[in-house]
């Protein structure tokens, strides 16, 4: 099966870009270039891809943005995420509300692929990932990632990240790129600021303290410590509920439909000591919890528009169930490094967890009926990672090439971890608490793996012109077996001005432990019989007995193969401009079944019932797709030093992704017995069309003496929101936003600064209304929607630094 879906012209609009950034060139906005002096080159070293010592980014066979500090606290939001996605045009970041634990910890895409296809790793290591998995109908379901908003800003000195496959590099998940975070550090210096916001509707009132400090250890170490707290509160874009259920809201507002309540604190360290000349001892940590407070669906007073039934004598009014959730991350990363014999070495520990808990409030189990709590414990996730490593890496001298050849080794031994809690009893007693079913004992349980890899990179310099690398990376997981990457790339530069580059690498991604593991029973909005309707669905994992009743099969690697292109100019010291073309192969895709419903399959569902199991629909993870990327990203930076009038950076950043679904795997006879598809068409376009196809950035940065103001014109491209029913997809066409901000330095320590995101009040096209997708009225708006549904905000920022 192919399902590929024809879009503009890339090539054209490329061109057209192309021209565009050479009427309009443009400079420093997070991608290839950092520039935080005037009189610096626009070009940053970077360690991200590379092994080398002092390799810049214009000198890079992959694609490298770098992103610095000043740049992620440009915006006025105050999570990592959302900042990358309004950074990166080649990264999306929707913000989903009602699709339960994914209200809390939100993923994001890089190159519109899933949002655990990307690595992430801090100071190099590799990050633990979220123990929360997305299972409803946004983007990104079925994964579980890192969750990039437990990393505060005020840790950060800046990302870098890589735009291509590195799996042979780094490992498991770099299929997308890698995202790597760079810790501040030193003791010299400090910075805090206050952060106050709030949107056009007069809701969803931010307050944020942050500050970074450092202090000296003896005469050779230091520590930096980074704090960060921050109350989000809720918004809500829902429209009044007509339904005569309501009873007496009927004609109000009922739903709470945006952004969760949430109260982040984070805390984190990074230091270093020097122990002698030749080795030091580093350690980094950080602790945090984010407590978030996000809505269900509105569960109506009465059964039914005669009135005559309530739903439970509880709530004669009718209630929305609140998911109060509490993520807890812990990390630590310590280790050794130095040099012996002309070899650079690190040798070092980590240690990840992510403590997912959650209780369900202002809710009822109409199985425990006028007595049933209002509250219930529904369970815990963990997600525990623990690492050892070591890196060598020497750079030898040989005679045919211009620059030594780097020569890296390494080993890395990895144990994985996770775990499920189970609920107390009345939040899964029959039909289980109302908005989410409580984890039950059978559900319950540890399951771990261990992996073991080396690995092998050489890179360096073969003529003064030429430059190339290969990696190869070998690893064996206790759960599936072995698995071998490699990779090789170069670069050519014509003349100093003007060079090309590109990369072959092969890669693959293991499923995770939750994607195995996983399973619940929650209420969600699927369509039946051509209607929207809360069903009590099941996620059941591969190895139980009831998704083997369902055809599951055991979870194998995804693989995948990256191919790159990419030139490179700059005409002058100033402008810079890259273009990369890229295509990614995956195969034996993991992803979400379609939701199996269970009402005209009574073969299955009396299958189910025989093992206590009772629900409307169930599904598992499944290796069903094969897929294709491709896609062009572009970028053009220019600074234009205007003497005693200033400086201005420019920047024009561009993106197109083309996704197709090469292959579906069969559906098993047991489903297709009953008129069950194992991948529906829903689940298809949801990869191919889901995200926005491209999106184009144009930013100002513009600094006179104590003034600065900044501009960024944003379009996010055209998306589709699909239906297994063709006739009820939604296309939602481009949308352009602006955002402003303005700073003026007082004294030498102080900088004020204001801003508004999304000027103009640009909100995406309302929901159908058609087979009551937009749950009469009452969630108009698309939780696909890249840039959200919140409208115009406000902020204030004051900074003080020392």
């Amino acid at each position: 099966m192919s399902c590929k879906h024809s879009h503009a012209n890339p090539a054209r609009a490329v061109l057209v870009l192309g021209l565009i950034a050479s009427t309009f060139p443009a400079a420093t906005h997070a991608q290839e270039t950092q520039a935080t002096q005037e009189s610096a080159q626009l070009q940053t070293v970077i360690v991200t891809g590379t092994r080398s010592l002092n390799r810049r980014t214009l000198e890079t066979e992959s694609p490298v943005d770098v992103i610095g500090s000043k740049e992620l606290l440009s915006t006025g939001s105050g999570e990592l995420a959302t900042v990358l996605s309004r950074l990166l045009p080649s990264m999306n970041f929707p913000r989903p509300t009602g699709a339960d634990a994914s209200d809390a910890v939100r993923p994001a895409q890089l190159r519109g692929l899933s949002p655990d296809q990307t690595l992430v790793l801090v100071n190099g290591k590799r990050r633990h990932a979220s123990s929360v998995v997305n299972v409803n109908g946004t983007l990104g379901r079925g994964s579980a990632p890192v969750d990039l908003n437990a990393i505060p800003l005020a840790a950060i000195d800046h990302i870098e990240v890589l735009r291509d496959g590195a799996a042979a590099q780094y490992g498991s998940d770099a299929i997308a790129g890698v995202v790597n975070i760079i810790l501040k550090k030193g003791a010299d210096g400090g910075e805090a600021e206050l952060v106050y916001g709030q949107y056009d509707k007069g809701d969803g009132e931010q307050v944020t303290v942050r500050g970074s400090t450092g202090f000296k250890i003896g005469d050779d170490g230091w520590v930096r410590v980074a704090v960060e707290a921050a109350d989000r509160d809720y918004t809500n874009r829902a429209f009044a509920d007509p339904r005569p259920s309501s009873g007496p809201r009927q004609g109000t507002v009922t739903q709470r439909y945006g952004d969760p309540d949430s109260k982040p604190r984070t805390l984190f360290a990074n230091s270093q000591i020097r122990i002698n000349e030749n080795v030091d001892w580093y350690a980094f940590a950080n602790y945090g919890e984010r407590k978030t407070s996000s809505a269900a669906n509105f569960r109506t007073a009465f059964t039914d528009n005669t009135r005559t039934t309530l739903r439970t004598p509880l709530y004669p009014e009718g209630f929305s169930p609140l998911l109060d959730s509490k993520s807890v991350d812990t990390s630590l990363v310590t280790g050794l490094r130095g040099d012996l014999a002309g070899w650079r070495w690190d040798a070092s520990l980590n240690y990840g967890r992510n403590r997912f808990t959650l209780d369900i409030d202002n809710t009822v189990n109409y199985s425990l009926g006028a007595a049933s709590p209002t509250s219930f414990y529904a369970g815990r996730l963990t997600s525990t990672q623990k690492l050892a490593n070591l890196d060598v890496a020497r750079d030898i001298p040989v005679a045919f090439m211009s620059g030594p050849l780097t020569v890296a080794l390494g080993a890395e031994a990895r144990f994985e971890s996770y775990d499920i809690g189970a609920g107390e009893a009345n939040s899964y007693f029959g039909g289980g608490a109302q908005g989410y079913s409580g984890f039950r004992p059978e559900n319950a349980g540890e399951n771990t793996r261990n992996n073991k890899s080396l690995y092998l990179n050489l890179e360096g310099e073969i003529t003064k012109d030429l430059s190339g690398a290969l990696a190869v990376r070998h690893e064996r997981y206790s759960d599936f077996g072995n698995t071998t990457s490699a990779k090789a790339s170069a670069r050519y530069a014509f003349t100093p001005e003007f060079a090309l580059r590109g990369t072959a690498s092969s890669g693959f991604r293991a499923p995770s432990l939750a994607q195995s593991f996983y399973t619940i029973t929650t209420t969600n909005t699927l369509l039946v019989n051509g209607a929207s309707a809360l069903v009590e669905t099941g996620t059941f994992p591969v190895a139980s007995a009831a998704a083997a009743a369902l055809g599951a099969q055991p979870l194998k690697a995804e693989k995948a193969r990256n191919l790159s292109i990419g030139a490179q100019w700059q005409p002058t010291r100033n402008w810079t401009t890259t273009l990369d073309l890229y295509r990614i192969d995956i195969d034996d895709r993991i992803v979400f079944s379609s939701n199996l419903q269970l009402a005209n399959a009574p073969t299955l569902a009396n299958t189910l019932a025989s093992q206590g199991i009772y629900v409307g629909a169930a599904r598992y993870f499944t290796n069903a797709v094969d897929t294709r990327t491709k896609g062009v990203d572009l970028v053009s930076t220019y600074r234009l030093n205007l003497q005693q009038y200033g400086r201005a950076d420019l920047t024009l950043a561009y993106n197109h992704n083309d996704n197709e679904v090469k292959r579906v795997a069969d559906t098993p006879a047991v489903l297709s017995a009953q008129n069950l598809l194992l991948v529906d068409r829903q689940t298809v376009n949801r990869l191919t069309v889901g995200s926005p196809k491209d999106k184009l950035s144009l930013a100002g940065d513009y600094t006179r003496g104590i003034w600065n103001g900044r501009a960024t014109v944003t379009r996010y491209g055209e998306f589709t929101v699909p239906q297994n029913d063709p006739a009820l997809d939604q296309d939602y066409d481009p949308q352009w936003v602006l955002d402003l901000a303005a700073s003026v330095r007082v004294g030498s320590q102080w900088r004020l600064s204001a801003g508004i995101d999304n000027v103009t009040n640009r909100y995406p096209a309302q929901v159908t209304s058609l087979a009551n997708l937009n749950v009469n009225g009452t969630q108009p708006y698309s939780v696909w929607a890249p840039n959200g549904f919140n409208g115009r905000y406000f902020y204030l920022k004051a900074g003080y630094t020392w």
